[in-house]
């Protein structure tokens, strides 16, 4: 029989709180808040492509998957005060985008296109990072990234003032071949070998996706609750 193990009735107990109004707050306060608790946030290097050519990458924490059939992930993309941020502007007008991961590795890479740099300037040149071309869509991928999906929009959901949601379906992955392990016809990722990292509080706390630890899920058949209590 498993054992649903709660360590201590302690655990339960209610700790005293204090409630926010969101309605009352700046937008400021509001993402302070939130992004300082949600976390950590894995991050989306988009690489897009302009109309008329002009590439720029820039990272993006509110990201994640939604779902493997069909294979969806999803980007928020917040104002910016005097016009749409080039990520946006560029996959509403093309549809298309590339999501790399970011390994420890490339860190200061990826930090350096955060640079607030005009729409005609190739934010992947000034970090000197080299592409690859990609397999279905315009916007190249970035070379140095172990992982890299190819995207094409599907959903555009306007949550705010300037604030956007994108939702694409993943087109095609690229895998560095040493963060794969196991039997090549159903690779598993070496997360080690991957070393990612993740957004956390703050205006420039990372972390690096090390400290593991396992936790089986239970099954409701077999399943007991035992409560400890501390000595």
């Amino acid at each position: 029989m498993t054992e649903l193990r709660v360590r201590d009735l302690h655990d339960l107990v209610p700790k005293p709180q204090r409630h926010f109004d969101f309605a009352q707050m700046s937008g400021a306060d509001r993402y302070r808040l939130m992004a300082s608790t949600i976390m950590p946030r894995p991050i989306a290097w988009v690489v897009t492509r302009s109309p008329d050519g002009c590439i720029n990458a820039a990272p993006y924490s509110f990201f994640n998957m939604f779902g493997s059939d069909r294979p969806v992930v999803a980007l928020g993309i917040l104002a910016r005060p005097d016009a749409p941020k080039d990520t946006a502007a560029n996959i509403r007008a093309t549809g298309e985008f590339v999501i790399n991961l970011v390994p420890f590795g490339l860190v200061e890479a990826m930090n350096a296109t955060c640079v607030e740099a005009p729409p005609e300037v190739d934010e992947l040149d000034l970090a000197g990072l080299e592409t690859l071309p990609s397999v279905a869509i315009a916007p190249p991928r970035i070379a140095a990234s172990p992982v890299a999906f190819e995207c094409r929009r599907t959903h555009w959901l306007d949550t705010g003032p300037g604030q956007v949601m994108v939702v694409g379906e993943v087109l095609h992955a690229h895998y560095a071949q040493d963060v794969l392990t196991g039997d090549p016809e159903r690779p598993r990722v070496d997360h080690a070998a991957l070393d990612l990292v993740g957004r956390m509080h703050g205006a420039s706390a990372y972390t690096r996706t090390r400290d593991l630890f396992d936790l089986d899920r239970p099954l409701w058949k077999d399943a007991q609750i035992i409560t400890t209590t501390a000595s």
